[in-house]
């Protein structure tokens, strides 16, 4: 027993120290990088961009609208009963902004982005890609984890944004069709509670989630042995780990911004 709880300490512990390890050599690059000689390719970022933003857009828009409509109808048959149908959308709307989107918008993101990062570095590990890079006197790091890290850092915020944007505009169909709100008196009061912390405080957790989804994803990936079986494996892990990590972050960072009142 004490072997078996003793073995899973030093795991976590490696694994920790890997993916802090990997956060400096990433940001060892992107701030060093461009003194170093030739920069990683402008292209290579513009694809991943590409992949993980642009072709996320359909996915995120639908999964928001849709926890938008969830919600006004939600608060709809509570605020009913008190006659104050108007908040919901104001509910609705910081709702969204702080919380839902944030994090709803990384879970779909980590599990189209991240293990797909994962399963690609994965597949190039075991088929020994990673290593003939080496030999080239190429460092994976700056050419494999670098682009795909900065792509997710800046698309996750823009993404979250848009679910910020699906999630009122979700309110907003059922406030004005569904409970007799006029669109201008749903309007106003949505951005008369909605706060400019509201916004930033959301935008300032999709960047953290970035990074935990680009990190883990890297490091699983670049990590990944065991063939076929352990592309498998790691792009499982990439994905769990993330899920977990995005709500222990969200947490965090919730407390945080609660007590501290900033």
């Amino acid at each position: 027993m004490v072997e078996v709880v003793g073995r899973y300490v030093i795991d976590y512990y490696r694994w920790v120290k890997g993916i802090f390890s990997l956060l400096y050599g990433i940001l060892y690059w992107i701030i060093l990088g461009p003194f170093k000689g030739k920069v990683v390719g402008r292209v290579s970022v513009f694809s991943q961009m590409v992949f993980m933003g642009v072709r996320s857009i359909v996915i995120v828009f639908f999964v928001d609208i849709f926890t938008g409509i969830v919600l006004a109808m939600q608060t709809a048959y509570q605020l009913e009963k008190m006659g104050a149908v108007i908040y919901v959308a104001s509910i609705v709307a910081v709702s969204a902004c702080r919380e839902l989107a944030p994090v709803l918008t990384a879970l779909v993101v980590a599990g189209r982005v991240g293990s797909s990062i994962a399963a690609e570095l994965g597949t190039m590990k075991v088929t020994e890609q990673i290593e003939a890079l080496e030999t080239m006197a190429i460092n994976p790091v700056r050419f494999l984890a670098v682009p795909r890290f900065s792509a997710l850092f800046f698309m996750l915020p823009a993404l979250t944004i848009l679910g910020n944007l699906s999630a009122i505009l979700g309110g907003y169909i059922v406030g004005t069709n569904n409970l007799g709100i006029s669109p201008d008196l749903y309007m106003q009061t949505t951005f008369k509670y909605l706060k400019l912390k509201d916004v930033y405080t959301g935008l300032f957790k999709s960047f953290i989630f970035a990074m935990i989804i680009a990190l883990v994803g890297c490091y699983e990936g670049l990590n990944a042995k065991g063939g076929a079986e352990g592309v498998g494996r790691v792009t499982t892990r990439s994905v769990v780990i993330s899920f977990i990590l995005i709500i222990l972050a969200d947490c965090i960072i919730t407390a945080f911004f609660y007590f501290s009142k900033v």
